[in-house]
């Protein structure tokens, strides 16, 4: 029996396939990152994204193909992180546009909401490069549309579409040379064409094969144990664990042989330690979320396994307190600050510089549109500059910026050392648009050095890299690689300081950095560039063992 039309129901099927389908396949996603570095971030940004869409889904499941799309568009939006789910968001924000009051779906529905999804997303991004999830959305809504025209079967139009995505994915290498060179197709196109492989599956009623472990991420475990936790009221005093304590441990082979590690055992032991606990682990890392009263305790636990990847503890006894202080008159102050993070010793630094409120996040972990909308909310202040400090959550700081009913600038930093040099002009007695100004001049001016490690062997701009090797890398660029640590970080202030413009460098250590290599980092700027001062500050930030800001 042909079908040329699906209502409401349907298409909240695919949309929960798609969905489901890509949360099995983000850590391959992840890993088509072009650079080698452990921030490949696109399948879990994604998956992010598109989860906090199918939640939305899943309070219309029975509703009108509109009132779905619509769901789905707006929990994409407040859920989007990193640049592909911002334009994952536009994408099917679009989509919702191009079939309003519709009730039900046809072929020719269906190419007309990918064409305003494409149109809605490339108005989205600045400077769209081809190659991309933008190329790949664009050729199979093309594809789409001249489908319509003959195929009105929806099963037989959507296994074309489909078909038209994967094309168009493996011709990304063709239209961006850096992938060309690496070898990879792109990863924001790949995830595209993984939710269109789950919207057919869902169509059909046809189960995909999971290719990894079928677990729920972390955060939306955690944001189902704080949502219940909040169905009732309490008063601050009652609550019995006061920390919402969060973190990520990479196991480390000389660790586990002497505590060797047992999941079971591993949840047993920590909920001596407080409740809301939950505990997630693979072959590499175990994630923790516990309400603990010494958090202390905890990562000592879990610090016996291997090193910390992230870190988060929140004061819930403080949050309960402002929650309930909202119900008060509160002035608003003229201007609120909100710059993103990663490490605490750099949270501290921000706030010392002025910011309002400092989210945690970067490279492993992009804040959402939500995230950042709340932090706007948080400043209480009639004006708001965000500085994202990753060119990964610019979009999404703009799309916050849109949402909010107050005066927000973004400042599209892209690194930290930019937004730390962006606050240093800050001037609450100008305007917002003149600090915009002056901190995106403040920003350029600076030049940004970071020091990580290697993930897998590959060859890029020219060099060839080595797994577990360390890379130089000057304002987003890898510069220099060598196998050890020290020799990486001299070749890359070598190639990054100008002795006729430079004046200094600060030196933000990362959380796992020794007092005997920053003594040896200071001791080779001073021998080799001494007119250079050198200020050296904790940042305790992962990934990067050092972050270099040379001005």
């Amino acid at each position: 029996m042909t079908l040329t039309k699906i209502d409401g129901a349907t298409f909240a099927r695919m949309v929960l396939a798609g969905a489901h389908h890509l949360s099995n396949n983000a850590d391959k996603i992840d890993a088509l990152n072009v650079f080698p570095v452990p921030d490949g971030d696109t399948g879990t940004n994604m998956n992010l994204s598109i989860t906090s869409g199918a939640n939305e889904v899943k309070k219309v499941m029975n509703e009108s193909v509109t009132v779905v799309a619509n769901a789905f568009a707006k929990g994409l939006l407040m859920g989007a992180r990193g640049n592909s789910g911002v334009i994952l968001s536009q994408l099917f924000r679009g989509f919702a546009k191009g079939i309003e009051g519709k009730e039900e779906l046809d072929a020719e529905g269906f190419a007309t909401a990918f064409e305003t999804g494409v149109k809605t997303a490339y108005k989205a991004v600045m400077k769209p490069v081809e190659g991309t999830i933008l190329t790949v959305a664009k050729d199979t809504a093309n594809d789409a549309r001249a489908l319509a025209e003959t195929e009105k079967d929806i099963e037989s139009f959507m296994e074309k579409v489909l078909k038209a995505s994967k094309t168009s994915l493996k011709r990304t290498p063709e239209l961006l040379p850096v992938l060309k060179e690496v070898g990879v197709v792109d990863s924001g196109g790949q995830g595209l064409v993984v939710i269109y492989e789950g919207f057919l599956a869902g169509l059909k009623g046809e189960e995909l094969p999971d290719t990894v472990a079928d677990t729920m991420d972390l955060e939306d475990l955690v944001h189902a144990e704080h949502h219940k936790q909040a169905q009732g009221f309490m008063n601050t005093d009652e609550i019995e664990f006061g920390y919402c304590t969060e973190f990520m441990v990479r196991f480390e082979e000389d660790k586990l042989k002497e505590h060797p590690y047992d999941e079971a055992a591993f949840r047993e032991e920590l909920s001596n330690h407080g409740d809301s606990l939950l505990v997630v682990s693979d072959e590499e890392i175990v994630k923790v979320h516990i309400h603990a009263e010494y958090p202390g305790d905890v990562f000592n636990l879990g610090q016996r396994y291997g090193s910390f990847i992230n870190l988060k503890v929140e004061n819930m006894r403080e949050q309960h307190s402002k929650i309930v202080d909202k119900e008060k008159p509160n002035k608003k102050q003229a201007f609120g600050i909100v710059t993103v993070a990663m490490g605490d010793g750099i949270t501290e630094l921000f706030k010392s510089l002025g910011a309002t409120v400092v989210i945690q996040g970067g490279q492993t972990m992009n804040p959402s549109t939500q995230d950042l909308a709340d932090a706007i909310q948080q400043t209480n202040a009639e004006n708001v500059i965000i500085l994202p400090n990753n060119k990964n959550i610019v979009m999404a700081a703009e799309q916050a910026a849109e949402l909010s009913d107050v005066n927000v600038a973004v400042v599209p930093t892209k690194t930290i050392p930019q937004g730390m040099a962006s606050l240093l002009v800050y001037n609450p007695e100008t305007s917002l648009e003149e600090n915009k100004a002056l901190m995106e001049d403040a920003s350029k001016a600076v030049k940004t050095g970071q020091v990580t490690y290697a993930v897998r062997d590959t060859q890029i701009d020219g060099l060839t890299i080595q797994n577990g090797h360390y890379m130089g890398l000057a304002d987003g660029k890898i510069k220099t690689t060598n196998p050890n640590q020290l020799e990486a970080v001299k070749a890359l202030l070598d190639e990054m300081i100008d002795v006729d413009e430079d004046e200094i460098v600060t030196v933000l250590r990362g959380e796992e950095t020794t007092d005997e290599e920053e003594a040896e980092i200071i001791t080779f700027i001073e021998d080799q560039y001494p007119e250079i001062e050198v200020e050296v500050h904790k940042g305790n930030q992962p990934i990067y063992s050092y972050i270099f800001s040379i001005e």
